[in-house]
């Protein structure tokens, strides 16, 4: 029994070494705007598989240039890649795998943390620096009863190249003519005032130390720092809340198949309009540079998971579960991936 006992133990550090052996780590870098989600994720991916996912969030700015550098195995963005970023692959295609959806809302820092009503052009006045104190009557007309102080308006915006930033300026661009004529969308804009934070811990942060501060941050960033957060009118006219339900009847518009869809100012009637898909960018064939199988299996495993399995860490964390049909289709991206021209994932 004693000989057996020793086989049996001999075996099973055989087997562990081996998983260690088989272990990857993967690297990525991007958007802070599903980083809460990611963290968790990626902690319980490496609890079941070995498989450590490093993951640095620096903004879906420098996320995008560190894949276009190809110095991490993916990028996390909530930007889409323009057409001049994606003409700089023309070889190898840079794929949009769509991981959760989120809101994006605006919060601030005022005496007893009211949720206050805002319109997009009460929204625009204030980032453009026309609404220049909290007892506007543009502010107060909307929130009978609620005591809001003379104070100045003390602007807060993303440092950085930022997701956040383009779906924000996304959809001011929409719903404010002004605004886009001044100032336009994109990751980074020439902001007319206001501070600098980097990342959306940094303008949380921010909103969260200065008296009538306002900022914009993912919504799991509010809630985390007990920041108040504005209730939108959208498009339809009913002033939403942002949620999980609202975020997802948000997404409520058909899916092209590679993903990139902008639901800012949404026509869904109970719909939040300032909500975003984030994105996971890999290239589709993965044998480049010196990149081994082992490594592109792992990766496309790891996508696989977060975009099933992973799901179901979403709603906790304020994020929305993809949908039947998006799910369908990241799926199908997720398959084209290749290695010397042969699927990764059959």
């Amino acid at each position: 029994m004693k000989i057996v006992s020793t086989i049996l133990t001999i075996l099973a550090v055989l087997c562990l070494g081996g998983a260690a052996l088989a272990a990857e780590e993967l690297l990525g870098a991007g958007a802070t705007f599903p980083e809460p989600l990611y963290s968790k994720m990626f902690d319980v991916y490496y609890s079941q598989t070995g498989n450590k996912v490093n993951y640095q969030g620096i903004g879906s700015g420098g996320g995008i240039q560190q894949i276009l550098g190809k110095t991490v195995d993916f990028g996390g963005t909530d930007a889409f890649l323009t057409p001049e970023q994606l003409a700089k692959s023309p070889d190898n295609p840079l794929l949009h795998i769509p991981t959760a959806m989120g809101a994006v809302v605006v919060t601030y820092n005022l005496p007893g943390k009211p949720q206050l009503k805002m319109t997009p052009d009460v929204i625009a006045g204030i980032f453009l620096g026309l609404i220049k104190n909290w007892n506007d009557s543009r502010i107060t007309g909307l929130n009978p009863g609620v005591q809001l102080p003379g104070d100045p308006i003390v602007v807060v915006h993303r440092s950085d190249g930022s997701g956040t930033t383009f779906v924000f300026t996304d959809y001011l661009s929409k719903v404010s003519p002004e605004w886009k004529e001044k100032v336009g969308a994109g990751t980074a804009v020439k902001w007319p005032l206001g501070l600098g934070g980097k990342g959306n811990p940094g303008v949380a942060g921010l909103v969260q130390q200065m008296k009538g501060a306002v900022g914009y941050v993912e919504l799991s960033y509010a809630k985390k720092n007990n920041l108040p957060y504005a209730v939108v009118k959208n498009r339809a006219g009913n002033f939403i809340v942002p949620s999980i339900k609202s975020v997802s009847l948000a997404a409520g518009a058909s899916m092209p198949d590679d993903t990139r869809v902008s639901i800012t100012d949404t026509d869904a009637k109970d719909g939040y309009p300032i909500s975003a898909f984030t994105w996971i960018l890999v290239y589709k064939e993965q044998a480049y540079g010196d990149r081994k199988a082992s490594k592109a299996k792992a990766l496309a495993k790891l996508l696989w998971w977060m975009t099933h399995e992973g799901q179901k860490y979403n709603a906790d964390l304020l994020y929305a579960p993809l949908s039947g049909e998006v799910k369908t289709k990241a799926e199908k991206i997720i398959k084209s991936m290749t290695f010397n021209g042969q699927p990764i994932l059959k």
